[in-house]
């Protein structure tokens, strides 16, 4: 991949905001599947990688993470701005030895990933464990921490963008329902940990899902705050649906009690009945 790299220089005020540092990264990665680089600012890592992608110049395993993003971009073509050092910004490109059809249990197996990585990596007040909220949040508590957003280009595989807040305070919270690690209480790991665990865990879950592992879901399940609970969905066609999930199928899809499916849209979670 075609990337020019930068040495950081913005000054470091906590261990959470600790510049990366492609090197370190790229040495404790276990599997040589993977390829970091690292930027200090660019529009949007996941619209670079796309094109390079696009453009033959980036393979399966190409990663590319940024200090900053001026234009960073979430689900539903929404804008995701963070101040500098401050969250984990990154994308990374696979090519599973899948079907394509199966391709949108991706960016469920990459909120696995996460929540898995920040079990081994943090310790947060209150014992609050991480969890998922379908399809692509990570909550702690009711407040979400991460998002996460998934490309098919020209079907030559997945590009997957993570926004995870780390170092933010209260005042850089991008809305009033977000949270970070370091409100959260975890202050004991750093953005060079958190990315090396993520894709480790991803690629894990990546070779799990090629040999067609049942317990996967099974495992997002568990996990998943959504399901077993009453929520409101916001279809992206305008309509508007209050109702229960009970649980996902074989594609990811999300189940309603009355048996309605929902591939798409934006689920609120309600108070129990």
């Amino acid at each position: 991949m075609q990337i020019t790299v930068h040495t950081p220089t913005v000054l470091v005020v906590s261990n959470l905001r600790a510049p990366l540092n492609q090197e370190r990264i790229n040495s404790h990665l276990v599997d040589s599947y993977w390829r970091v680089s690292v930027v200090d600012v660019t529009g949007s890592t996941q619209r670079d990688l796309v094109n390079s992608v696009r453009a033959s110049n980036s393979v399966s395993g190409d990663v590319l993470t940024a200090e900053y993003q001026s234009q960073g971009k979430g689900r539903l073509d929404r804008t995701f701005e963070a101040a500098p050092l401050s969250a984990l910004l990154f994308s990374f490109f696979v090519q599973p030895k899948v079907n394509a059809e199966r391709f949108s249990w991706l960016p469920l197996l990459a909120g696995l990933a996460v929540i898995n990585a920040l079990d081994k990596c943090c310790t947060f007040t209150n014992g609050n464990r991480a969890q998922l909220k379908w399809p692509n949040d990570i909550l702690i508590g009711e407040s979400k921490v991460a998002g996460i957003i998934a490309e098919s280009v020209d079907n030559k595989g997945v590009v997957i963008g993570i926004g995870l807040n780390v170092g933010m305070n209260l005042s850089e919270l991008p809305v009033d329902h977000a949270t970070s690690l370091e409100l959260e209480g975890c202050s004991n790991c750093n953005r060079n940990e958190l990315l090396v665990a993520i894709l480790q865990e991803f690629y894990t879950l990546m070779k799990r899902f090629e040999d067609s592992d049942s317990a996967l879901k099974d495992e997002y399940v568990a996990r998943c705050a959504t399901i077993n609970s009453p929520i409101r969905v916001e279809y992206p066609s305008g309509e508007i649906i209050d109702s229960f999930a009970t649980g996902i199928d074989s594609t990811g899809e999300l189940i309603l009690e009355n048996g309605r499916k929902v591939s798409a849209g934006d689920v609120v979670h309600l108070r129990a009945r």
